[in-house]
């Protein structure tokens, strides 16, 4: 999460400077962010590098954002304690979160990154940031299914807001969910007499599974 409150609060609460102190500091012109002298009391992001008379007393956060593609069988967790977990494919040191975690048996793509802020965007429920799938069932789809599943369906937990489906070929469609029940898409299949065979996501919001060069990538136009 982003730090955002001004360099004085910085100073007094995590600095433990007194209020007259932080003032005296700002006000000499000895404090820089990011290279820049301040003297009043600007705002301090969490990725700003803060220096006193040159010395560093906060370090910038660097933020990375990444793409994955996860495959099937492996478990949208970093706890080592349980077996498949994301570190088997994404092996980087460090605190990260999942944005738009997917069951075991499905697959495609996953956004991941150590700027909480960033995840909460994209998976809060007022955010209805778009996510698209491609299923495939074990029966041939009919329009009374593309309907009911574009209408929304009583999964037992809620009953599912409308949705974009479209039919890919006989047993395979595409829909789009701006909300993630947990195993949502299964759930409705199942209710509708259907089940899923194959389940991939191939976009987050404006993030497209097809961009990803091999198993991750950096992502740069955050």
């Amino acid at each position: 999460m982003s730090f955002r409150k001004k360099i004085k609060f910085y100073l007094v609460h995590t600095l433990n400077y007194t209020n007259k102190g932080a003032d005296k500091i700002i006000a000499s012109g000895t404090l820089s962010i990011n290279g820049n002298i301040i003297v009043q009391n600007e705002i301090l992001n969490d990725e700003d590098e803060v220096k006193l008379v040159g010395e560093t007393i906060k370090v910038g956060n660097i933020y990375e954002y990444y793409a994955l593609n996860k495959p099937a069988g492996i478990e949208s967790s970093f706890n080592n304690k349980i077996k498949n977990n994301l570190s088997t494919v994404f092996p980087f040191n460090g605190i990260y979160f999942i944005a738009g975690r997917l069951d075991k048996a499905s697959e495609g793509l996953m956004l991941i990154s150590n700027d909480g802020k960033w995840v909460n965007e994209l998976v809060k429920p007022e955010s209805k940031k778009e996510k698209e799938y491609e299923v495939e069932v074990d029966k041939i789809i009919t329009d009374e299914f593309v309907t009911l599943m574009s209408r929304g369906v009583d999964i037992g937990i809620c009953v599912t807001q409308s949705c974009v489906v479209r039919k890919l070929n006989e047993t395979k469609f595409n829909i789009v969910l701006t909300e993630g029940k947990n195993r949502q898409i299964r759930r409705m299949c199942w209710k509708l007499g259907f089940k899923v065979k194959a389940l991939k996501r191939v976009r987050i919001d404006r993030f497209y599974l097809s961009d990803i060069q091999g198993d991750k990538f950096k992502l740069t136009n955050i």
